[in-house]
């Protein structure tokens, strides 16, 4: 017994890490692809050559997002015994807040030094802060996300320790028909169920968002009992089911020459609806099958955090430098040139971030 518990923590140390790799690359190539695309305040792609391709990256780069929530969820619920409400509040947020405010205040400030902006819209980005992150600091949208799912853990693991197989798919059913709201909302109406100018929160609004692959990954980790071989064929076909919808809805929307509204195209990469739940839950269970994971998925792992949140400071230079000015004719044919992009990004930050983690108290800085 003792031999296969540790098994299964090998287990999933190998899936965290290699999950906290995969999503931080996959993210600075999603990005990557959005220097191909964004204009403005639209989206215009340039030829067919780039609809393509940026088709085919942003299909299967946008499962980060929901797959780091899934691995919070998978390492953390239900909480350890004896962990009060307080006490996984205080090491979860000491974690991340410290770093986080470190670089909402970078992304406010810094760029007023090389004149991207002017001092006084720097003061205007400080004062705002406390309420939102700074524009030009997209990417940073994702925590006030992880914020709320660390806030919520403590609340629903007592009913997550003691739930069966059968209660947490009836929640994870309800789920699922929640990620069709988004779809409903653009081709139905804009208010469902109860919706209206007085109340956002709709009939599943308490089924819906985040909350739902919080509870699928517990799900995968207690009550799926599948076989590696199961794993695998079925991960595999949700996977490329997920990213082929969103491959085809990115390649679809962006007809070369033709400016649409940038919520059109996000649609399909939203995370929490049925194309990206699909290739979400596919992806994460190919990673429950990796055994175990080398020092240097390891070592990058521990780095993940920092480089995340620094990425936007190299991927705008970087892109810049490859795209040369002209996204239909870039330095590199667009199918390298992606990619390309998204790995140097990576591996600057990467090497940064190392250098930081070796002065004193640099979990403040990095985590």
């Amino acid at each position: 017994m003792e031999n296969k518990q540790q098994k299964t923590f090998e287990n999933r140390i190998a899936l965290a890490d290699y999950i906290r790799v995969m999503a931080c690359l996959t993210v600075m190539v999603a990005h990557a692809c959005g220097k191909f695309i964004n204009v403005g305040g639209g989206i215009l792609i340039a030829n067919e050559s780039n609809r393509f391709w940026v088709s085919v990256y942003d299909g299967c780069c946008h499962v980060s997002v929901p797959l780091f929530m899934m691995l919070s969820a998978f390492l953390l619920v239900p909480l350890k015994p004896g962990v009060t409400m307080s006490q996984f509040y205080r090491r979860r947020f000491l974690r991340i807040l410290p770093p986080f405010i470190f670089f909402l205040l970078l992304y406010a400030v810094l760029p007023a030094t090389w004149g991207a902006f002017t001092w006084s819209k720097a003061v205007s980005r400080l004062l705002m802060l406390p309420f939102n992150f700074p524009s030009g600091a997209y990417h940073l949208w994702f925590m006030y996300p992880l914020i709320g799912i660390y806030l919520i853990i403590p609340v629903v693991s007592p009913w997550l320790e003691k739930a069966s197989a059968k209660d947490e798919l009836m929640f994870l059913g309800l789920f699922a028909f929640s990620t069709l709201i988004p779809w409903l909302h653009r081709f139905v109406s804009p208010r469902l169920w109860g919706e209206c100018n007085w109340n956002q929160f709709h009939a599943l609004w308490y089924c819906s968002g985040y909350l739902g692959y919080l509870v699928l990954a517990h799900y995968i980790r207690v009550h799926l009992k599948w076989s590696q071989q199961k794993r695998l064929f079925i991960g595999t076909i949700c996977f490329l089911l997920g990213t082929l919808f969103t491959a085809w809805y990115v390649w679809y929307k962006t007809v070369p020459g033709m400016l649409i509204d940038k919520s059109m195209l996000e649609l399909s990469m939203e995370a929490c609806t049925p194309n990206m739940l699909l290739a979400t839950f596919g992806a994460f269970l190919l990673f429950t099958c990796i055994q175990k994971a080398p020092s240097w998925i390891t070592s990058l792992a521990k780095l993940s955090f920092g480089m995340y949140l620094m990425h936007v400071f190299f991927l705008r230079s970087i892109a810049e430098w490859i795209i040369g000015g002209d996204v239909a004719h870039p330095l590199l044919p667009v199918w390298l040139a992606i990619p390309v992009i998204g790995l140097l990004t990576f591996l600057c930050c990467a090497v940064v971030t190392k250098l930081i983690s070796l002065i004193p108290g640099s979990k403040y800085l990095i985590g």
